[in-house]
């Protein structure tokens, strides 16, 4: 068994059921750390999803490094990143078998969301059903504006690059 705790620095740490540390990720964001203000896993056990203090939900993939924590080679790799509320998020939850993500804000809003690519499906209370099938047309909700991004393996953006830019002085300049 692993415990998942989540931080105001936006890390998640992974801990073993003896209280040592086992783990401790860092989402991959274009934006600086936030706190972290929620957390779920699907029933299996694949996917560890987190909601921040911005409205963002990130998912993980975790059913590798699951199975052997001791193996460098089984690695937790993070999948989707998404905005999904303007306000912080309060709570959510992964519905494995529907294929869904639930989020719920501080603002009171529940909203729905297609769990492996982050479209946005629809609000708890809207007229129309949910058309949890269709998933061709990329729709935001009126408060974002940001469409979801999906981490491929082969991202490099948290290496940290030298670039060399030499001074020249020019005198005629």
């Amino acid at each position: 068994p692993i415990l998942a705790s989540a931080h105001e620095n936006g890390c998640i740490c992974l801990w073993s059921i003896q209280g040592n540390l086992v783990k401790e990720l860092m989402p991959f964001s274009k934006y600086p750390s936030v706190p972290l203000t929620a957390l779920c896993t699907d029933i299996s056990t694949k996917m560890l999803f987190a909601g921040s203090k911005e409205g963002h939900i990130m998912c993980w993939s975790i059913a590798s490094f699951l199975e052997d924590p001791q193996n460098n080679k089984n690695q937790i790799k993070e999948e989707l990143c998404w905005r999904a509320h303007s306000n912080e998020v309060v709570d959510l939850f992964h519905e494995e078998e529907k294929g869904v993500v639930v989020t719920a804000s501080i603002d009171g809003s529940v909203r729905l969301w297609h769990a492996t690519n982050g479209y946005y499906l629809g609000y708890f209370g809207q007229p129309r059903k949910f058309e949890l099938s269709d998933i061709s047309r990329l729709i935001l909700p009126c408060d974002v504006n940001n469409f979801p991004t999906i981490i491929k393996e082969e991202s490099k953006y948290m290496e940290k690059k030298n670039f060399e830019y030499p001074l020249m002085l020019d005198r005629d300049k």
